[in-house]
Formats: C-alpha cells, sequence, structure tokens
C-alpha cells in the first residue's frame, strides 16, 4: 500500500496551486487609468527660483577659522532655509567687485540679508545699494522680493528712516519669545498668511521664535518716523528679558519687503544653542515663513541663462563645520575676496 501513499499530497499540491491562481482573463487594465493626469505648473510662476544671499564680513566664527581681514560668510543656516522651500542660493559677496556684484544680482529671483554686527562702512553701503536696486526693480514692473532677519531688519530701519542713530538698546540675545500681532492687523498677503490660525495663536502665547539681538526698535520710535510708517506696517511686537517691547515684524505697503528682528532659519537648522526652539511647532514657523519668501521669488519673470546661473551658485564653494565649539553656526560658507569699494 506504500507506493499509493504520494497521491494524496500531489492531489494536495494541485488544489493549492489552482486554488490561489487567478485566471488572465480575470485581470484587466485600462489604458485611461494608467495615463498621467497631471496638469501642467502654472507658466507664469517660476519653479526655478534663485535667491541672492549677501555675506557679512568676517568667518562668522571669531576668527577661529579664517583670520583673513577681507573674509567674508553667510551661514549654512540660511541656505538650507532657502533650499527646504524649492530654490537655490547664490551668495552676493559684499566685497567684490560692483560690477560682479550687479552681475549676480541680474541672476537672482529675490534677496536675502542675513543677522551679523555691522552697522557701518562698506558692508552698509553695500546693503544700502542692493535695497535701492530691490526697490528700482520692483518700480520698473518685475517682482522682486526682500527678506531682511535681525541685523538686516536693523540696517533697514535705519536705511528708510534716514537716522543711523535710531536704534534702541535691548536685551534680547539669545531668547526665545513669543511674537504678539497688532490688533485688527490683516494677515492676507503677509508672511504669515498660510500659517494655520491655531498655530498664529500659538506664536502669541508660546516662544516658537529666536532672537538674538541687543538692538532694536520700539513701537513709539517706529511709529513716530514718518518715513518707517510711510514704507511698513507693523505686524508683531515682542518683548526683551526686561518686559521692553520692540517691533519684531514689518512689511512694507508697496513693495515686496519683508523685515524681521527674529530668526526664522534657527528653529530648523542651527543646534548652537539650548534656547533655540525645536519643536514640531517650531519648525513649521520656519518652514511657513520659507515658503511664503520663496511664493513671492516665484513671481520674479527673470530667468537667467542656466549656464550662468551653475556657474554662481553656491554650489560652487564648500561649507566648514564650526559646531565643536558648541556654540555659534553649525556651518558657514566662508568667502575671501579682494576687498573693494563698491557702490551700487
Amino acid at each position: 500500500m506504500w507506493k499509493y501513499t504520494w497521491i494524496p499530497i500531489i492531489l494536495t499540491i494541485i488544489y493549492l496551486q489552482t486554488s490561489c491562481t487567478k485566471p488572465e482573463s480575470t485581470i484587466h487594465y485600462s489604458p485611461t487609468v494608467m495615463k498621467s493626469t497631471c496638469p501642467s505648473p502654472d507658466p507664469t510662476l517660476n519653479h526655478r527660483p534663485i535667491i541672492g544671499i549677501v555675506t557679512h564680513p568676517g568667518d562668522g566664527a571669531s576668527g577661529r577659522l579664517s583670520n583673513a581681514t577681507n573674509a567674508s560668510y553667510i551661514a549654512a543656516s540660511y541656505v538650507k532655509f532657502v533650499e527646504s522651500a524649492g530654490a537655490r542660493v547664490i551668495p552676493l559677496i559684499y566685497n567684490e567687485p560692483i560690477t560682479n556684484l550687479q552681475a549676480k544680482l541680474s541672476l537672482v529671483n529675490g534677496v536675502l540679508f542675513t543677522g551679523g554686527w555691522s552697522k557701518s562702512g562698506l558692508y552698509f553701503d553695500v546693503i544700502e545699494g542692493i535695497f535701492k536696486q530691490v526697490l528700482k526693480k520692483n518700480d520698473e514692473g518685475e517682482h522682486f522680493p526682500l527678506l531682511a532677519i535681525c541685523l538686516g531688519f536693523e540696517l533697514l530701519t535705519m536705511i528708510i528712516s534716514k537716522n543711523n542713530n535710531i536704534l534702541e538698546d535691548f536685551s534680547a540675545s539669545d531668547q526665545a519669545s513669543t511674537l504678539q500681532f497688532m490688533r485688527n492687523i490683516n494677515l492676507e498677503e503677509t508672511l504669515f498668511q498660510r500659517f494655520p490660525p491655531e498655530l498664529i495663536a500659538k506664536l502669541s502665547t508660546e516662544c516658537l521664535v529666536m532672537q538674538n539681538h541687543k538692538y532694536g526698535i520700539s513701537p513709539e520710535t517706529f511709529q513716530g518716523n514718518t518715513e518707517l510708517c510711510s514704507f511698513f506696517k507693523i505686524l508683531t511686537t515682542s518683548a526683551d528679558q526686561n518686559g521692553k517691547v520692540y517691533v519684531s515684524t514689518v512689511q512694507s505697503e508697496s513693495y515686496p519687503v519683508t523685515a524681521v528682528q527674529w530668526h526664522p532659519e534657527k528653529n530648523a537648522f542651527e543646534w548652537g544653542s539650548s534656547e533655540i526652539p525645536h519643536s514640531d511647532d517650531a519648525i513649521q514657523v520656519t518652514q511657513h515663513v520659507a515658503n511664503f519668501f520663496i511664493s513671492e521669488a516665484r513671481k520674479s519673470l527673470n530667468r537667467p541663462p542656466a549656464e550662468q546661473v551653475l556657474a554662481n551658485l553656491i554650489y560652487n564653494y564648500s561649507p566648514t563645520y564650526c559646531g565643536t565649539a558648541g556654540k555659534g553656526f553649525d556651518e558657514v560658507y566662508i568667502f575671501s575676496e579682494t576687498e573693494t569699494i563698491a557702490r551700487l
């Protein structure tokens, strides 16, 4: 009988194969279902925006990385901030020949002024010249946004007010803070237009933004200056470590120019201070600000030659890690150019 024992085994295998296999005729693919239905990108927008970031004097590490007198730097967090929203960066090296700066400005779709400390000399002159170019481009019909952060905010305050002594002392170094919105302010078409209502509410009660400055301008001083009031509207204020209130966010009434006294880039991309907020809400703040700025840059109709863009992108340089000091920036791009007096 043993020679017949294999018959049930074979029958079982055949049953399993036939029960697990579906006839090919039951599987149908519709050609219309497989066809791509992705809409074409909006042809009125620039989906490959380029942002010019102005370098700041020094190496960003108090001389630990470079003591060259003509060195300048960009903290890598600003570059990552711009890239996170879908744009690329061309460094605008503040002390390079004026012809180079002007050529690079023709390649970008917006400009970012960073934080720092320099408020005079060549750096101030270059920032003022680029700001005038931003206004000129917009006056001539080109949508050309500017985002000014911390020192950038302070420099615009000085330039627009025509008063280099307008800034006041504040104690807001290495401090996370809230943002207090002005009463009855309309946030449409502002930096905060894409923020969810719940995040807007949290900004007023939770310390979701990073401050790091010793100077600023009070609402009273700001509103007492005709030039500032005619150019900017105040969106938010903040309080320093002593409870002294300063203007923390402004936006132009007529130009795509926004200035913040706080650092939107630090939440997601800097780790040198334990005070920097890194919560989910704080990271959303960074992303929404970046998204707004780059959405403005996409409105630029400037389409420079690709080969010129590629030759000037920040990818032609390498960042330097400086986070081992446990403070300051994590990474910086350092540039050494022959210092030339430049005016735009």
